[in-house]
């Protein structure tokens, strides 16, 4: 009765670290360098194990495109609550006394109050840095490699309606972290358009040999400078 309580985590740690080993080569090599047998020498697993985890290879290659969804979700997320508490800490140093001892005390309902204000954000971000935080948050974590690598397979995923699927299943949790932060930093255009911006961006970017944070931020400044004079007027 106790054999197969002390045998399941070590089952879990094999199969987590068959996805990962999955997930990091859609990511290195593109997704059609999956097999089990490629799987299964990344991981450092028997063959069979690739097999005994996934009734099949449309599974695994599920399971890693699901687990790279959720890290570009936990990134944005760990982006929202930086830059949360940045415009938090910015306005407990300009806002009132009152206000400052309401949001230093932790008041939740204060700093509430305090974001939702019309402007209190635009006064202690620049655009240019709210453009920066944008950017951060829709590109994967890492240096250059990791997002050349994230958007070489991020455009060969539509070959493979399984990735696909699982990329747009996943999509979700980024979408709400910038949907979030879209509305925290007071931009005018929907998450949709940023992250379409920022997409582009950084393809072209990576087509031309160019650095893609600096083309990203570049592009969407421009991009909600043209917008300010319309959203004005609205």
């Amino acid at each position: 009765m106790t054999t197969p309580l002390r045998r399941q985590p070590r089952g879990a740690a094999r199969r987590d670290a068959i996805v990962e080993a999955a997930a990091a080569l859609v990511v290195e090599a593109g997704p059609s360098t999956l097999t089990h047998r490629t799987i299964a020498q990344r991981a450092d697993v028997p063959l069979a194990a690739t097999t005994y985890y996934f009734a099949s290879l449309d599974d695994l290659v599920g399971a890693a495109g699901t687990r790279l969804a959720e890290r570009w979700a936990v990134h944005a997320d760990a982006v929202l609550a930086a830059v949360t508490a940045e415009v938090t800490a910015d306005l407990t140093a300009e806002v009132t006394a009152d206000l400052t001892a309401e949001v230093t005390a932790g008041a939740t309902a204060g700093v509430a109050e305090v974001l939702g204000r019309p402007g209190s954000v635009t006064a202690v971000l620049s655009l240019e840095r709210r453009c920066a935080v944008l950017v951060d948050a829709v590109l994967p974590a890492g240096g250059p490699l990791a997002v050349r690598g994230h958007y070489e397979h991020l455009v060969s995923a539509g070959r493979d309606d399984t990735l696909a699927g699982a990329y747009a299943a996943g999509r979700a949790g980024l979408d709400e972290a910038v949907t979030q932060i879209v509305d925290l930093l007071d931009i005018p255009v929907g998450p949709e358009i940023v992250v379409a911006v920022v997409d582009g961006a950084a393809v072209s970017a990576l087509s031309e040999g160019g650095d893609v944070r600096v083309h990203a931020e570049l592009l969407l400044r421009r991009t909600l400078l043209a917008l300010q004079p319309a959203a004005a007027g609205a």
